[in-house]
């Protein structure tokens, strides 16, 4: 019998009430805590509470407190990856993101979802889909990602888009549903 984190890592209804995954998330609630209390004179206490928080990180992750998430350990991120003040990342499921993307004051990522019929709703259980994001990709304040989206290498998501659907490499996309507005210079 699968316990309700394989469940939720399986993207299967799983109950978020279940005892492993409230402990789960009350340890990354208290780092989450240490983290957003650090100063900006203190860099040192930064890294070691992210590396906590944050297992699979590449180096040079620049996170501007306040930060919030629901489990951390469900992070992928590459080098040099800049989150800027106020992100939420909802990472119930695997977020992957790659080396050297921006993210912008206020972006919300969200794996988390439930179910449409009310019936199941009204049941307490949810499920979760995955996020992909490329490297080199440059998301603008205040964007939404949708659960199961992948947005590809190189692309730039226009600030205060709502991101529904997959958006392909090397592109600019904004707007409510976010989609492709033009395509963009390759790289040199």
């Amino acid at each position: 019998m699968k316990s309700e984190k394989e469940k939720m890592l399986a993207g299967e209804l799983y109950d978020p009430l279940d005892q492993q995954l409230s402990e789960d998330r009350l340890r990354t609630r208290l780092l989450l805590k240490e983290l957003n209390d650090t100063r900006e004179d203190q860099p040192e206490e930064r890294t070691r509470i992210l590396q906590q928080l944050i297992p699979n990180a590449g180096d040079g992750l620049w996170l501007q407190p306040p930060f919030y998430c629901d489990y951390g350990y469900n992070l992928a991120i590459g080098e040099r990856v800049f989150f800027n003040f106020n992100c939420v990342v909802l990472d119930v499921m695997q977020v992957t993101i790659g080396s050297r993307t921006l993210f912008g004051p206020n972006v919300q990522l969200y794996t988390a979802t439930h179910p449409m019929n009310p019936v199941e709703r009204a049941s307490g259980l949810e499920y979760a889909k995955p996020i992909t994001i490329g490297e080199d990709v440059w998301i603008g304040g205040s964007v939404v990602v949708c659960p199961g989206v992948s947005i590809g290498d190189r692309a730039v998501i226009g600030a205060g888009s709502v991101v529904t659907k997959d958006i392909p490499a090397g592109v600019f996309a904004a707007g409510n549903p976010c989609r492709v507005i033009r395509q963009l210079n390759a790289p040199a």
